[in-house]
């Protein structure tokens, strides 16, 4: 047994071919005319079948390699003469002679020609009529795309029509330049190798040599010009051992599909420009015939994804209907009013919120019977300080101090969720209702102030939030929220976390109620609490540890005292 490497034989022209698709491995048995690999131009892909049989023992080449023709492949332990007769009886029953000239398997167009002799330039004129070229298939395909028009100067490669069979589609690129002067064909139409499609008008230096004529038989290169390309078959690869060359066979025709896209309409240069841009196909909405995919549908489609404002948010809402706008007016008589800027701020952050954290909410009643016994008691203190003291000021101390003590509820997600940041501060936000939207000001170290201090910063921050005096300053920096509905009303809520935070209180009407005390039940003041937080840092531990110690802390108002 011998190696023997297996190079890329003549590919039509086409220089950094790319390798999309390796259909082998080390290791692999393969028969002669076994595709090996798949190689893509910006205008065909194609299927490299092996020239020898035997076993693959290297690589020479990976997925993403540009490959040109002469470029090696791979190297194949090469069976016994006999056994490679016997492995390959079909393949070679179908193959051509080793003299006979073999075609290649980029799309090849074939023209007919006339020229005619100017009379006063120096220049001929050929009337190049292009037919269908070998596609891969000896059935109809239909026409689902013209790219030109009658007038347009077309430039050699340029796609001309676009075809479709039952399993791909495929560009036919010009073989030449000039100008459209006739088409020869209609969308819709089926047409097989050998159909005339358009016709073209090409200008070429004129000469005392006797124009050749091309006929439909002969098939040329997507290089005609290039006298090198056409003896590149029928001359030996260099650095091919055997000097045998192997046919390329177009792959399905001209595409090479992988499982994710295979039934998408759409082109190789498309395809390549997709992978270029790092663009998923599967997602791409064409508008082209029988929603084929164009170069503006891609181009489209990565301009809208840059101008979105996030992954995660795209990610998230993008599978979310939109709700239809109604004509109310249809009902009976409305009146339409502008949303404030705020509002809108407001609306926008909660659903993002919404939508991007778990959220889990747990309820609990504080007994403040005592708190409100000694805040009734400080009437006086407060009419001398000209304060007025609320049961908010309690409440914001209480949960600076239990939130010190459970640190994980004023952290925060960092690294896309990879890392968690802890806060060593202890600033509380304080949702305010204001007549333009609800505003949060943000407390700074709750946790050092005393109750009086921060009755009188809550009272000023309410205030200019009413006004909308507050700084962005103010409104920044807070590791946790609270939002009381105070005497508005209501058993219960589940508010929403205020992002990047990871969790936020809900304070309810306080009423009194019978609390039942081992022996009797007792009229008790009681404060519905709520805790909404971010279940993927807070776990249901976490979450009742806290608002355990929250609703002791309330209910004994010797322990904010100490603390």
């Amino acid at each position: 047994m011998t190696n023997q490497t297996i190079y890329v034989p003549d590919i039509g022209g086409a220089e950094g071919a790319e390798v999309v698709e390796l259909l082998v491995s080390v290791g692999d048995s393969v028969d002669v005319e076994q595709s090996l690999i798949v190689l893509e131009s910006d205008k065909a892909s194609m299927e490299i079948p092996a020239s020898h049989a035997g076993v693959v023992v290297e690589l020479k080449m990976a997925v993403g390699d540009q490959l040109a023709e002469g470029d090696a492949i791979l190297v194949v332990e090469v069976l016994g003469e006999t056994e490679v007769e016997n492995k390959s009886v079909v393949a070679s029953s179908d193959a051509p002679a080793p003299d006979e000239t073999l075609v290649p398997t980029e799309p090849v167009v074939a023209v007919s020609s006339e020229t005619k002799m100017t009379s006063d330039s120096e220049q001929a004129v050929s009337d190049v009529v292009i037919d269908v070229p070998d596609i891969g298939t000896d059935g109809d395909v239909e026409v689902v795309e013209i790219c030109v028009a009658v007038g347009d100067v077309l430039q050699e490669g340029d796609s001309i029509v676009v075809l479709e069979s039952d399993k791909a589609s495929m560009e036919v690129p010009a073989p030449t330049a000039g100008e459209v002067t006739e088409l020869l064909v209609a969308e819709g139409a089926n047409v097989s190798k050998g159909s005339q499609l358009i016709k073209l008008r090409a200008a070429v230096a004129s000469s005392p040599v006797a124009p050749v004529a091309i006929s439909e038989s002969t098939e040329t290169s997507a290089a005609p010009t290039d006298p090198s390309k056409s003896n590149a078959v029928s001359n030996a690869t260099p650095g091919k051992a055997d000097g045998h060359t192997a046919s390329v066979r177009p792959a399905g025709p001209a595409l090479a599909e992988t499982a994710s896209t295979a039934d998408l309409y759409v082109g190789p240069a498309v395809r390549k420009l997709a992978r270029e841009f790092g663009a998923d196909l599967t997602l791409v909405t064409g508008t082209g015939p029988k929603g084929r995919i164009l170069k503006e549908d891609l181009q489209a489609f990565v301009a809208k994804q840059l101008a979105a404002p996030s992954p995660v948010h795209r990610e998230v809402g993008g599978a979310i209907p939109v709700v239809a706008d109604i004509d109310f007016a249809k009902f009976g008589p409305v009146r339409r009013e502008e949303r404030s800027r705020i509002d809108k701020v407001t609306a926008a952050n909660m659903s993002k919120s919404w939508l991007n954290v778990p959220h889990v909410t747990q309820f609990d009643d504080a007994d403040i019977t005592d708190l409100e016994t000694f805040r009734a008691s400080l009437k006086a203190e407060s009419e001398r300080r000209g304060s007025k003291l609320s049961p908010v000021p309690f409440v914001i101390k209480a949960v600076a101090i239990a939130l010190n003590a459970n640190p994980k509820m004023k952290s925060s997600l960092a690294e896309q969720g990879e890392a968690l940041v802890y806060k060593d501060y202890c600033h509380i936000g304080m949702a305010v209702d204001t007549p333009n939207g609800l505003v949060v000001p943000v407390i700074r170290d709750a946790d050092k102030r005393s109750i009086w201090d921060l009755s009188d910063e809550i009272r000023t921050l309410a205030a200019k939030a009413k006004d909308k005096k507050l700084k962005p300053d103010e409104m920044q920096g807070a590791v946790f929220t609270v939002s009381s509905l105070g005497n508005i009303g209501g058993k219960g809520f589940t508010p929403i976390v205020n992002t990047p935070e990871v969790g936020i209180l809900g304070i309810s009407k306080a009423s009194t109620q019978p609390v039942w005390d081992g022996s009797e039940f007792q009229p008790r003041v009681m404060l519905p609490v709520s805790l909404s937080y971010d279940h993927r840092v807070v776990n249901g531990g976490d979450a009742g540890r806290f608002l355990t110690y929250l609703v002791t802390l309330l209910g004994d108002i010797r322990q904010l005292a100490m603390n």
